[in-house]
């Protein structure tokens, strides 16, 4: 094994315990605001409270999720999924979206029938109870969410990314019922507790819309990033002289994992030897600045009928490469 092939295999067993035991991490979390949302929510009869509740629970429910999505990204490739199993993060995402329209629609069915019956359930009394658990949410989520960003970040993770943008979701909608039930303390004003119900709701339909355009950008094989492509641009060309080119660049992700497909031409004079010492160059040097790639790359001789220009390849004795030179030819 290689060493860059070594560090890509450490890279992924790393990857994958940390993501593993973050994602255990916000099961854990939400399990316990599951609870406490529903005990206060009932006892109080705070719709704003239980449909905190059930948007915690859509959460669980997208952190279980996640955590087996993870696990099963990180499995390597076999003979039923050659290029891996990287796309089960990206169905994950998808379930999650799906999961959190379904618990927007609960959510503003409760809130219109308690605004439009008219009945006023909420226990006033029990106000200050209710903003103990909302501000303790909002704290958990606020630790959880941040160690899930990190992580997704480090690992390019987007069932943990999901999985993180959903708590910050409920930071904001339990300091937005927090503000409401305060209001409600000091008004009077029980019609609050079902708008602020409609609020969070509406704030949970615009994630779930943001994440099914990225879950199915990833699904349909978009390119990677114009950043991310610029810079693999830039590193082929390293590699690129008057006598080599490349064209047909194509890019794609899959989970955490990066794909990428080229045509590298080289002078029809070059032996074996020297165009795989070529490819094995740009490989390498492409994994390592974006790890978890897997590179493919066709050879194919130049076409050109004037080769005068094309030199002799020879090593330089300072970087033990073949002889390379500053002016890239690249065909689109």
């Amino acid at each position: 094994m290689g060493m860059v092939a070594q560090r890509e295999q450490e890279i992924r067993e790393r990857d994958s315990a940390l993501k593993e035991k973050t994602a255990r991490l916000s099961v854990a979390s939400n399990s316990l605001l599951v609870v406490a949302k529903l005990a206060v929510g009932f006892a109080i009869g705070s719709v704003g409270i239980i449909s905190e509740a059930i948007h915690s629970a859509i959460d669980l429910v997208a952190a279980t999720i996640a955590y087996v999505s993870v696990r099963q990204s990180a499995r390597p490739p076999d003979e039923c999924h050659t290029f891996g199993h990287g796309k089960y993060e990206s169905i994950s995402g998808l379930l999650e979206a799906v999961l959190i329209l379904v618990a927007a629609v609960l959510i503003v069915n409760e809130a219109l029938k308690n605004l439009l019956g008219g009945e006023e359930t909420l226990n006033v009394d029990g106000l200050g109870l209710g903003i103990a658990v909302m501000l303790l949410s909002a704290g958990v989520n606020v630790y959880v969410s941040s160690r899930l960003m990190t992580v997704a970040k480090k690992t390019e993770s987007i069932a943990l990314e999901s999985d993180a943008w959903h708590l910050r979701t409920d930071v904001y909608t339990s300091a937005g019922v927090v503000v409401g039930l305060i209001l409600i303390r000091l008004t009077g004003l029980v019609v609050l507790d079902a708008l602020i119900a409609l609020a969070v709701a509406g704030i949970i339909l615009r994630a779930a819309f943001d994440l099914i355009r990225r879950s199915f950008e990833d699904l349909v094989d978009r390119s990677l990033p114009p950043d991310e492509e610029d810079r693999i641009r830039e590193i082929i060309k390293e590699h690129c002289t008057d006598a080599i080119g490349f064209h047909r660049l194509r890019t794609r992700r899959s989970g955490p994992n990066r794909f990428v497909d080229l045509h590298l031409v080289v002078p029809r004079a070059a032996t074996l030897e020297e165009a795989y010492a070529i490819v094995k160059q740009v490989e390498d040097d492409v994994r390592r600045e974006f790890p978890r790639t897997s590179v493919t790359i066709r050879v194919q001789p130049c076409t050109g009928e004037d080769c005068s220009g094309c030199g002799i390849f020879t090593t330089c004795p300072e970087c033990d490469r073949l002889a390379l030179c500053d002016r890239p030819k690249e065909e689109d």
